[in-house]
């Protein structure tokens, strides 16, 4: 787990070398055990490949980035893990290749040398890697299958700047960056971000998930993203319900087998739902006298508390848990360094708790944890897709089952009929019409503190766009929903939280459920594997964990996950963000003074409280501190 950065300039002034080493400094979190850089002039043009080491595998020198490989033909800068290296290493190993370090940066070398991009199938990880092709002046771009790893881009005037956040790129930038309007509307207004290759700043990029770009240092041709892993969601019918919680469990086992190769101290984060403590028991399973110490944040008080379920987990597999108790004051104390180190604005409070999990591993000694993010997207959880499965059920002329599926659904927590046939019909409305139901639910596309005219004379595209599915399927509305959430939109910024908070603190966080050999798997099978006819999530999934993970955990019927007492945080401290709010933004398209009075309404009570608060707040202590 690294920072990865650099770039080619056509025109570099000798300033560049400084600008190199200041955007190494804002990456450095990534990687505080070592860094590197080489400037290369070639052509008329200096390539930059730079890079800062969180040691994981082989902690010796032999690991420093950039290396080059074994013929010197390449050299890269590489930020991830390829878990099954020891593998993909013995069978370079017979072609005659030759290793001089353990470093699974050195195998990834080897396998670009011998297959080129048909060895990207071949890895099992998460990456982010810049790999140079000395010979023929051009340099390829790759992000991971699910876009673990974050990727930024940034191509002007022939010249392409990359990192992996967003500083970087504004230190390696010879111009100042500018606010995406287009971005700004979507989160305020809709709360949408991180689902398309578009950053709040203006003129940089995420690279796709899944992705690869290639730049020309002779020509200064940059290529469009094209994808180098597409997910296929055709149905596996002949699969029995049996056979796939069967292959689901080796499957799952084996993930986290890989994903517990270290060199350093592993832990785990828990937060007592069925995703986290799979993780840990699975740990259990497959090393039976491994230490597990986990991390776990404690709504104390609250009815949001999961402390009970997360000690059900822990007396289990016999680990030694690390709890953190947060207090209003303590997120307010913390809330600019999280937005700073987000780098972008953000969905909810709720990623303190993830923030303050992975302070607590830095302070016990852990520099890896492995964390059950991707397994809602992967089998059908949070409230199980309904509109989309009764879709289904509709197109496939199962009219009586859809029925007896929404009825069935209804009746677990935190569920009810309204929501299961508003879900539905959401599945059958666009446009014009989707927007009128939004104004039925006192929602609207223009709200009063925006102005319409700034926004439509900047080209903003005053609409919402997240609810249409990319993926086009009849009779498989569910599955075609979950693959684009998990490689599309989605889960893109759980992952960014994730990875962002544990870097903060050097914690390299694992994602075992996101394999492509688990996803294939799933997206494959009946949707009735996923969520039961009976309204049940994870269907499979818990078939697959009998004898693993304890009988009362696979039975909850509710689920809170790593969530704070959002509002209550907010009200108790409204007084210093009502400071925040009057010092405002100078933006034409925001009225900061309409924001207030919106906000003075909610905290008397006047108004209900709801997630737009939340995002002003972000909104404008992110812009002060980036832009402002």
């Amino acid at each position: 787990m690294c920072g990865i950065l650099g770039g080619v300039w056509k025109k570099a002034d000798n300033s560049l070398e400084e600008r190199v080493k200041a955007a190494l400094l804002t990456i450095q979190h990534r990687g505080p055990n070592d860094s590197g850089y080489e400037i290369t002039p070639l052509h008329d043009s200096r390539l930059v490949l730079g890079h800062t080491r969180l040691s994981i595998i082989d902690l010796s020198s032999a690991g420093h980035q950039p290396m080059y490989s074994q013929d010197r033909k390449y050299s890269v800068v590489f930020n991830g893990e390829i878990y099954n290296y020891r593998e993909l290493r013995r069978e370079l190993g017979a072609l005659g290749c030759i290793f001089r370090s353990d470093s699974d940066t050195e195998v990834l070398l080897a396998a670009w040398q011998y297959w080129k991009e048909a060895s990207l199938s071949r890895f099992v990880g998460m990456f982010a890697f810049v790999l140079f092709d000395h010979e023929y002046g051009t340099i390829t771009c790759v992000r991971d299958a699910f876009g673990i790893k974050p990727f930024f881009y940034n191509f002007e005037d022939g010249n392409i700047i990359f990192a992996s956040e967003i500083p970087a790129i504004k230190a390696l930038k010879n111009s100042e960056v500018e606010l995406n309007w287009q971005r700004a509307y979507d989160y305020l207004v809709h709360g949408d971000y991180d689902t398309n290759e578009q950053t709040f700043f203006k003129d940089v990029l995420h690279l796709p998930p899944g992705h690869i770009i290639r730049y020309s240092i002779a020509t200064g041709q940059l290529t469009e993203p094209e994808p180098w892993y597409t997910p296929r969601i055709e149905e596996r019918a002949e699969l029995s319900f049996a056979d796939a919680a069967d292959e689901l469990r080796e499957r799952f086992l084996t993930s986290i087998r890989f994903h517990l190769r270290s060199d350093v101290p592993i832990g785990a984060a828990l937060s007592g739902g069925l995703d986290s403590s799979a993780v840990v028991c699975a740990m259990r399973h497959v090393e039976p006298e491994m230490p597990i110490h986990t991390f776990s944040y404690i709504a104390k008080g609250s009815s949001l508390s999961e402390e009970y379920w997360a000690d059900q987990v822990n007396q289990h597999v016999g680990a030694h848990a690390n709890k953190v108790v947060v207090s209003p004051l303590d997120l307010i104390r913390d809330l600019d360094d999280m937005i700073s180190v987000q780098g972008e604005p953000f969905g909810s409070t709720s990623i303190y708790a993830q923030y303050r999990v992975y302070q607590l591993a830095r302070e016990r000694g852990v520099t890896v944890t492995l964390d059950g993010q991707g397994a809602d997207e992967m089998l059908a959880g949070y409230s199980g897709y309904p509109g989309q499965r009764i879709r289904s059920l509709i197109e496939n002329g199962e009219y009586s089952r859809a029925i007896r599926f929404l009825r069935n659904w209804s009746k677990w927590p935190g569920r009810s009929i309204k929501w299961g046939i508003g879900s539905t019909l959401g599945q059958f409305t666009s446009g014009k019409l989707n927007d009128s139901l939004r104004r039925l639910d006192g929602r609207t596309n223009i709200p009063e503190w925006m102005h319409e005219g700034s926004l439509r004379d900047a080209g903003v595209r005053c609409e919402n766009t997240r609810r249409q599915c990319p993926v086009d399927l009849r009779g498989r509305r569910l599955t075609a929903e979950l693959s684009a959430s998990l490689h599309q939109r989605g889960l893109q910024h759980l992952l960014r939280h994730g990875d962002r908070n544990s870097m903060r603190f050097s914690i390299e966080s694992r994602v075992p459920f996101l394999t492509t050999k688990l996803s294939e798997l799933l997206l494959s099978v009946p949707e009735h594997y996923l969520i039961s006819d009976q309204g049940e999530t994870k269907h499979i999934f818990r078939a697959a964990m009998r004898g693993i993970v304890p009988e009362e955990v696979l039975n909850r019927r509710d689920k809170v996950g790593f969530e704070t007492p959002e509002r209550d945080f907010i009200i108790q401290n409204s007084d210093k963000i009502r400071g925040w709010l009057k010092d405002g933004v100078q933006l034409p398209f925001l009225s900061s003074d309409r924001v207030l009075r919106e906000f003075e309404l909610i905290v008397e009570g006047g108004r209900k409280f709801t997630p737009q608060v939340w995002r002003w707040i972000n909104f404008y202590r992110w812009h002060q501190i980036f832009l402002g």
